[in-house]
């Protein structure tokens, strides 16, 4: 899991707490060019394979790839 530095630790078992981790691992796997050539869908599985200890991809695994292609749509990502 790529670490993200949010103000604290705690990871929240709920669609709002997965979004707030999103946002930056996205940023950070295109940084690393972990995202380059491939489709939306293969972005997000990226990002969502390095969350996948998140409490939420682990309990709503639908509904959390659903939040994360929310918030690509949102901020353009």
């Amino acid at each position: 899991m790529i670490p993200i530095p949010v103000n604290d630790d705690r990871q929240f078992n709920n669609a709002d707490g997965f979004a707030m981790v999103f946002d930056p691992a996205w940023k950070e796997c295109l940084r690393r060019g972990e995202l380059e050539n491939k489709s939306v869908d293969e972005k997000i599985e990226t990002v969502i394979d390095h969350l996948n200890d998140h409490p939420f991809v682990q309990s709503e695994p639908t509904q959390a790839r659903q939040v994360a292609q929310f918030r690509v749509r949102l901020l353009e990502l």
